[in-house]
């Protein structure tokens, strides 16, 4: 599919309030503000159906035609509404060629981990320094074949050229582990160990346990011989 043109011409706003907002909404237009470059907040209207389309793609950015004038803007906010889903507000920044910004970029895994292995997913975006122009739209994971061990952080990704991660490299984006939910990074004679460990300490409670056992019954037997001799001397003081 051709991409689609990121030309948007852009109408000046000179009225706000709700109502005027609806009624822009259902003349087919988005309210919008073009902040950044310690310029003053500017208020525009945008073709719905036109940038609906473009902001699909997250990290979007237009190149609007505001008063025969041509910017660019990164589409940092869109506001929603939570049933229908229409577009009901948008935050543009302005930015330049050349120009790097701090954006969230998705992640995508693809491949499949070998069978019986389970893939965890500890981040489901990146934070990214890109420049303005060359923001990527995802960046790919690839753990085809991937078994129990396996991990990817932050540093691991690859970048498209000229952009870097903006968050801590050591943090894990992905891991695989086996089924049975042992570490994955565990060696056959580690896990083996663990395993030795767990049934000695089961045994010592058993022990603890049988032995518990032993003082009660003798304890028991102790409180029925005493009643025994008391039954006894009872008797022998009736008889007197």
């Amino acid at each position: 599919m051709a991409e689609l043109d990121n030309k948007v011409v852009a109408d000046v706003r000179t009225e706000f309030g709700k109502g005027f907002a609806r009624r822009l909404r259902a003349a087919g237009k988005i309210p919008a503000v073009i902040y950044g470059h310690g310029h003053a907040v500017r208020h525009v209207a945008l073709p719905a159906h036109q940038v609906g389309l473009l902001i699909r793609k997250k990290n979007a950015v237009l190149e609007l035609i505001i008063d025969g004038k041509n910017e660019l803007v990164l589409v940092r906010d869109v506001q929603k509404d939570p049933v229908h889903q229409i577009i009901e507000h948008m935050d543009l920044v302005e930015v330049v060629k050349g120009e790097n910004v701090h954006v969230e970029v998705p992640i995508h895994v693809v491949g499949t981990q070998q069978s019986g292995a389970i893939l965890e997913l500890d981040a489901k975006s990146v934070h990214v320094l890109a420049e303005a122009t060359h923001i990527p739209e995802f960046i790919e994971v690839d753990i085809e074949g991937a078994v129990p061990g396996f991990k990817v952080t932050l540093g691991d990704l690859k970048l498209p050229a000229g952009a870097k991660i903006d968050a801590d490299a050591t943090q894990l984006v992905v891991h695989v582990h086996a089924a049975s939910g042992k570490d994955s990074g565990e060696s056959g004679d580690e896990l083996a160990a663990e395993l030795a460990d767990e049934a000695a300490h089961a045994a010592h409670k058993d022990e603890i346990h049988a032995e518990q056992h032993d003082v009660e019954k003798a304890a028991a037997a102790a409180d029925a011989e005493l009643s025994g001799a008391n039954a006894e001397a009872e008797k022998f003081d009736a008889a007197e």
